[in-house]
């Protein structure tokens, strides 16, 4: 979900996406569907959640995930209260019918494998109307690999939103509908704030936040965050 994001620039060309309704509030859809989304999956999900009095009451607040697979947003949702804003791959909004409603429930989309000045200035927007901004920074699922090497786009909105970064360690969602019969444990554990510091740059804040999120996770799913380099601290 989230690619490298670069800085805007001084002006920006037109964007077609500029043209379609994009949502900073809850929506009447959005509270029909999520406790139905909820009681749907409840039956194949025992979700055990940590830290979540960490998560700021109000304010802008960068979320930053591992990505396991297509079910993380729904447990990250389900485990606080208030609303996450989530960039999604630009794939996912082709069909107008099903982009209305994405948009709806808080999401809005990146181009992938490219820069996206527009993904990135409306991502600041979210933490400008004082939201949740929900991203994965190593960009794609890793599945049952382990953590994948990180893009700095979450660093780089929370040093220009002045904003926390809070860590959301997922497991168990790369098992989910594999076992018949069963309730997946899913755990959800969520760091304290992190603040960005004068003078560290989005690649050294971003080191520090995944190898702190590999902290957070089971040996097996730390990636290539498992050993630090010689002389680095979080």
């Amino acid at each position: 979900m989230d690619e490298e994001l670069l800085l805007i620039p001084a002006t920006l060309t037109s964007d077609p996406r500029d043209q379609k309704r994009y949502y900073f509030e809850n929506t009447p859809l959005r509270r029909v569907l999520t406790p139905l989304v909820s009681g749907v999956l409840w039956p194949f999900m025992d979700m055990q959640v940590r830290g979540f009095e960490n998560l700021p009451d109000k304010g802008p607040v960068v979320l930053a995930a591992n990505h396991l697979s297509e079910f993380d947003m729904f447990p990250m949702q389900f485990a606080m209260q208030r609303l996450i804003f989530f960039m999604g791959k630009a794939e996912l909004f082709r069909n107008p019918v099903l982009a209305a409603a994405y948009r709806q429930l808080g999401g809005f989309p990146v181009e992938r494998g490219a820069r996206d000045p527009w993904a990135y200035q409306h991502a600041l927007r979210v933490l400008e109307h004082g939201q949740v901004l929900g991203l994965f920074p190593e960009g794609t699922r890793s599945r049952k690999h382990g953590l994948l090497p990180a893009k700095t786009g979450a660093a780089r909105l929370a040093i220009e939103a002045r904003c926390p970064v809070v860590l959301v360690a997922v497991e168990g969602t790369q098992r989910m509908f594999k076992r018949s019969l069963r309730r997946t444990p899913v755990n959800i554990t969520m760091s304290e704030p992190y603040y960005p510091v004068q003078g560290v740059s989005a690649l050294e804040f971003m080191d520090h936040l995944m190898f702190t999120l590999a902290d957070m996770l089971p040996a097996e799913l730390r990636g290539v965050y498992a050993e630090r380099p010689k002389g680095f601290r979080v």
